[in-house]
């Protein structure tokens, strides 16, 4: 019954209505903005009403598209230049996961005073459970290719480095251990 009223009210933006369960007139002001988002890699919510599509403009935003392609580089660049790698391992893990639905966004690493043993705590505790979630049934190798220090050798283009490293990512010289 809320967003019948809604929907009316937002395709007759500007005019006075008498709502169903209100005496009292009313009109949407015209500097509201709805604002919805929603994840698409939550399958049981893939689809949207048709009501409510068509009173909406849609604005897909993915890690490897504009507007969100560059913002981690950008933002790296101007507060962090001392881990800008991560832009690297970021889009080097997204290429393994092979879903854009499941990509890795950017919101992850843009935090204040962000340093080599942040990046290794977010990675462990945030990035890790997300992918290994993602990829529930896996084999170990699998997971195995997603371990910070491994992402790291092959993005700076060292061959071999972080090979030993677990799933984890907690194996070898990774940044937390006093080697960044």
């Amino acid at each position: 019954a809320v967003f019948g009223e809604l929907y009316f009210l937002l395709e007759y933006r500007g005019e006075k209505m008498q709502l169903q369960y209100s005496d009292a007139a009313f009109t949407l002001p015209k500097n509201l903005f709805i604002i919805g988002t929603m994840n698409t890699a939550d399958r049981s919510i893939a689809l949207v009403d048709l009501a409510l599509r068509r009173r909406f403009y849609f604005v897909e935003f993915r890690p490897d598209k504009k507007p969100i392609k560059g913002v981690l580089s950008k933002w790296l660049q101007k507060n962090a230049p001392q881990v800008a790698w991560v832009d690297g391992v970021v889009k080097r893990a997204n290429e393994l996961l092979r879903d854009s639905d499941a990509a890795l966004g950017p919101s992850y690493f843009m935090q204040d005073n962000l340093t080599a043993d942040k990046v290794a705590l977010i990675w462990k505790h945030s990035v890790l459970p997300y992918i290994e979630e993602r990829l529930y049934g896996s084999n170990d190798d699998v997971l195995a290719n997603f371990a910070l220090k491994r992402l790291m050798g092959q993005v700076s283009g060292q061959p071999g480095e972080g090979d030993t490293a677990d799933s984890s990512g907690a194996a070898g010289n990774e940044p937390g251990n006093g080697e960044a």
